[in-house]
């Protein structure tokens, strides 16, 4: 049995009501976890860009792909992993931030070329962005001053070049 993988899906949607929970059901029914989900109107209003990362089996993926294609009002669904396209993610993250610690956070946060969002008397909120290698690597770094809350929004991407999503 092949390990469960994470694979970035990249749809183009009718932008209908019902189209998200039919696709969903798609994911949910091949046994297909949903780890994020960004929905975006496109350039053109009657559609949608859909941008989902999932983990699951990698031979279910075709399959999954071949159904997400059948649905009306899918007009493409494409298996982005690995393929040259730029990809970014936002998170802020709420950091206990009492007085003899704030050079310290504040220095750290600078390195990930953060931007300070609000500074209270005992919390610092901050945004970052980039790929999810470097959000997940802020995350480690800025737990062991304690953080409160965090908030991520999920991979969006983009094809480079003439290519499209």
């Amino acid at each position: 049995m092949e390990k469960n993988t994470k694979h970035t899906i990249s749809l183009y949607v009718k932008n209908k009501p019902g189209v998200l929970i039919r696709i969903s059901l798609v994911f949910a029914r091949r046994g297909y976890n949903i780890d994020s989900l960004v929905v975006s109107e496109s350039n053109d209003p009657e559609f949608s860009r859909m941008t989902i990362t999932g983990t699951g089996d990698p031979k279910t993926l075709d399959l999954m792909l071949k159904q997400l294609n059948k649905l009306v009002d899918v007009i493409s669904a494409r298996d982005m992993t690995g393929e040259n396209v730029i990809s970014k993610e936002l998170a802020m993250f709420k950091i206990t931030c009492p007085q003899d610690n704030r050079t310290d956070i504040l220095q750290t946060a600078n390195a990930f070329n953060a931007k300070i969002l609000d500074i209270g008397s005992e919390t610092v909120t901050i945004q970052i962005t980039g790929n999810s290698d470097k959000l997940d690597n802020a995350a480690a770094v800025f737990k062991p001053f304690g953080i409160v809350e965090t908030v991520r929004t999920g991979k969006v991407l983009i094809s480079r070049g003439n290519l499209r999503t």
